[in-house]
């Protein structure tokens, strides 16, 4: 049994739990654990149950078979869904998200089995987003089993804020056919679950004012088509023109007015018709308070404010949507890497097939200066293949057969053939999409905040603007033209666009320039986390060195550095001990022969010996040669020097003499240095290292990588414990490892970074940050673009209440026009839009 603690080697048998805890330890409720994934789940999410810490009976309700459990189908509101849970370490973990998905109304009953991972439960109709993103809250990762035939996805153009999205909402659920809905106005896409026809869809969703269009398997995303929006803006200023011009000419003011009516009808159409459906749903959008400042400033003869004031906002959402098309071309830029199309060798012919179509081991032909459109694995030729699409490398990396390629990537020179080891929305490129959009379309705590906040401000100032219209007249403290003027003002003031998509647009933004530097940032939560990082603690093997052994020193004994390792070739290349290869490797490298030998043997825990030329050689550690009883007093100096530089020593001899020593060791990365201290220049106090090596070796390595702080002789649970101890500190701290071995501290860490996640699923699925490359070039690119998002969001949401609460102290003076009103809003919405969209032109 594993004498680990809720690691990746956990065992469950007969009266024994996660962590093997006995079952006197389970009654009394002992926490095993000295972390988990749930630890962090209830420091970071305020849940109460922690894993390990479950009851006998807890544990073993937990092991009840699921086929047992008999659901109610009593009514047919209800809907039974299955899905499988990743992410849970002991049985306890179990019974914290059944705790979790109790708490919805909508969930009649729930069941998670441990020992399947699977989850199964029963909800009301329209629910399962809940769930979805219940399990996901409490900090775990679900997906359904349970396949929805209906639940399709659609791009939606068009959009201008988060209102929008929320209008979309509240009409398509007013739809008996459509059973849950969920409109991302970040990413521009609508989820649906219904059960009547796309065509149907499609059409109450342009009532509304906006375009959808259902996405495919083999269109994930569509560039809007060019339409005639300007046309009628330009045709209906030009009106406005015509119409100011002539009121200071003989032309009759009632043609004025025509003109004025006219353009308001050109630019007011889609505005006033999306008003129509938002009210019929129940929501106070956008487009509703403009449309009723317009229709109130014509009712009042104010005509040129009211065709002014449906221009600037028909101008302005335009400029809006062409400008957030340019965040969302950061993930359509994505899907445009790999090819459509693969030629595929069947016997001694090439056909192009769609790559849909292409199945795995199928072998497939990529030329030079071609895309790989598929990850597979090369088995024919060799080539250098640029992966900056992928991992954000510059500098092309070269391939030879058995080696893993991924779609997307570009074959620079040199045919190969290679056989298909991922289906196409399977492969890398495929999965960094979907975790992009996935982190796109979570809320970040400061867009969550905005959210609620212009929840609140719209309906209080419309109110207000209602009594505004209303009590002064009654008053008799002035007419009510001005006013009902004042209040149509406090209508348009009330629009918070711009302050609703301050952040988001920021967010899309960061998160998409990443994506394309090989770095993939799973929401806005751990974008602004990053953002306020001021320490960063690494594992060291791996992640700060090489992570492989190599020969660092050679010392010969009365012979040449050739013949010493000549005859550690001959006695290491039977080995298969990791150090063996690596001196194996070495001397290949160098062109030296090995000599002729036989009768190897492998002496455990101390080495080899083979006959060389007839002579006995052994290759060993340090206990190898002195229980020979051989003279050791010069080699033990020589011994020593070499373990205090953090290295391994092989010695090579005889039973009569030593011939010399190789000494092995981990080398720090090219990258590390330069990373590490990129990391200081941009604000990163502590760069501290993490390391199960002793003292001589953390001491050495750190020294070379100018490290401010080690700790060394760390079993994992150990680095779970620096980790707690630097934030107690007052320090907000990142752990960096591999995403697997150092998952504990992964977990317990403020923001967990990975690396090498190309290729690696783990790797990608454990961190909140995944560095696609395996090595750290990319890290102070991504805490410096974090750090600039940051400053960003909080210039747009200062920005935007700054000019909301002039607008609003330039209403009661009079100096505040209709047309002045609009011009804050939109022209505010714009500016933050354009502030975001400099995080896209963000470089290391």
């Amino acid at each position: 049994m594993s004498d680990k603690c809720c690691d990746t080697n956990k065992s469950v048998e007969n009266d024994q739990a996660c962590c093997n805890t006995n079952m006197k330890d389970l009654t009394s409720n002992t926490n095993c654990c000295s972390n988990d994934h749930a630890n962090k789940i209830e420091e970071k999410k305020e849940v109460k149950q922690t894993c390990c810490n479950v009851t006998k009976e807890e544990y073993r309700q937990s092991k009840v078979d699921i086929n047992r459990t008999v659901f109610s189908t009593d009514k047919e509101s209800l809907d039974k869904f299955e899905y499988l849970i990743h992410g849970m370490d002991c049985p306890s973990c179990a019974l914290t998200i059944e705790k979790g998905l109790n708490r919805l109304k909508a969930v009649r009953e729930v069941k998670v089995n441990y020992n399947t991972a699977k989850l199964h439960v029963l909800v009301h109709r329209n629910s399962a987003f809940e769930i979805e993103n219940q399990v996901k809250q409490l900090g775990f990762t679900i997906e359904a089993l349970t396949k929805n035939k209906n639940l399709q996805t659609y791009n939606i153009e068009g959009m201008d804020c988060g209102s929008c999205a929320k209008s979309i909402e509240n009409h398509l659920n007013t739809i008996s056919s459509v059973k849950s809905v969920s409109v991302n106005f970040s990413t521009g896409k609508m989820k649906l679950d219904h059960e009547n026809s796309v065509d149907e869809i499609i059409s109450e969703v342009a009532k509304i004012g906006f375009k959808a269009t259902l996405q495919t398997k083999g269109n994930t995303s569509q560039t809007p088509k060019k339409n005639n929006e300007f046309g009628s803006i330009i045709v209906s200023g030009v009106l406005i023109a015509l119409g100011f011009i002539g009121s200071y000419t003989d032309i009759s003011p009632m043609m004025s007015t025509f003109l004025y009516a006219f353009a308001m009808v050109l630019s007011g159409y889609k505005p006033v018709k999306s008003a129509f459906y938002s009210i019929r749903s129940r929501s106070l959008d956008m487009n509703v308070l403009m449309s009723v400042a317009a229709i109130g400033a014509a009712l009042i003869g104010e005509w040129l404010e009211g065709a002014t004031v449906v221009w600037l906002f028909a101008l302005g959402t335009t400029l809006q949507n062409k400008s957030i098309e340019h965040t969302r071309n950061s993930i359509r830029n994505l899907m445009d890497l790999a090819p459509a199309e693969a030629w595929v060798r069947v016997g001694e012919t090439l056909t192009k097939k769609p790559v849909e179509d292409i199945s795995i081991d199928e072998i497939i032909i990529v030329k030079p200066g071609d895309k790989i459109p598929l990850d597979g694995e090369i088995i024919v030729g060799e080539s250098s293949v640029n992966q900056a699409p992928i991992t954000g490398e510059s500098i092309p990396v070269d391939k030879n057969i058995g080696d893993s390629v991924y779609a997307g990537s570009i074959n620079e020179n040199g045919s190969i053939e290679i056989k298909v080891t991922k289906l196409v929305e399977d492969t890398t490129i495929a999965k960094i999409i979907h975790l992009v959009e996935e982190a796109q379309e979570q809320k970040a705590p400061t867009q969550a905040f905005v959210d609620k906040f212009a929840s609140i401000y719209t309906p209080v100032v419309f109110i207000l603007a209602l009594l505004v219209m209303i009590i002064p007249p009654l008053l008799t403290l002035g007419s009510w033209g001005e006013w009902f003027y004042k209040g149509l003002e406090l209508l348009v003031v009330a629009c918070p666009c711009a302050l609703v998509i301050s952040t988001p647009v920021a967010i899309v933004s960061a998160i998409g320039n990443a994506a394309r530097n090989g770095v993939l940032i799973k929401g806005g939560t751990f974008l602004e986390t990053a953002g306020s990082i001021n320490a960063i603690a690494f594992d060291k093997t791996g992640t700060l060195t090489e992570g492989k052994p190599a020969v660092t020193e050679i010392k010969p004994y009365n012979m040449t550095d050739n013949e010493l390792l000549s005859i550690a070739l001959t006695l290491e290349e039977h080995s298969s001990h990791p150090i063996a290869k690596t001196i194996v490797n070495y001397v290949k490298e160098k062109g030296i022969s090995s000599k002729k030998g036989d009768l190897y043997k492998s002496i455990v825990g101390k080495g080899v010996q083979a006959t060389v030329e007839g002579n006995v050689y052994y290759a060993g550690n340090l206990k190898l040669f002195e229980d020979m009883n051989i003279a050791l007093d010069h080699v033990k100096k020589d011994v020593e020097s070499i373990q205090n530089l953090g290295r391994t020593v092989v010695i090579i001899g005889t039973k009569h003499d030593i011939k010399g020593l190789i000494s092995v060791s981990d080398t720090i990365r090219k990258t590390t240095v330069h990373a590490l201290n990129s990391l200081k220049q941009i604000g990163v106090k502590q760069v501290v290292m993490l390391t199960g090596d002793n003292d001589g070796t953390a001491r050495l390595i750190s020294k070379e990588a100018n490290i401010n702080r080690y700790f060394s002789e760390l079993l994992p649970e150990d680095k779970v414990s620096v980790i707690k101890q630097l934030q107690n500190e007052g320090l907000k701290v990142a752990m960096v490892g591999d995403g697997i071995n150092d998952a504990p501290a992964l977990a317990t860490a403020d923001l967990g970074i990975a690396m090498g996640g190309a290729g690696t699923d783990t790797a990608m699925e454990t961190a909140d940050i995944v560095l696609m490359a395996d090595n750290l070039e990319k890290l102070p690119h991504t805490m410096k673009l974090s750090r600039k998002a940051l400053t960003i969001i909080k210039q747009n949401i200062w920005f935007s209440l700054i000019i909301k609460f002039i607008a609003l102290a330039l209403i009661f003076p009079g100096w505040l026009t209709l047309w002045l009103a609009v011009l804050s809003d939109t022209g505010a919405a714009i500016i933050v839009i354009l502030n975001a969209l400099r995080l896209l032109k963000v470089k290391q």
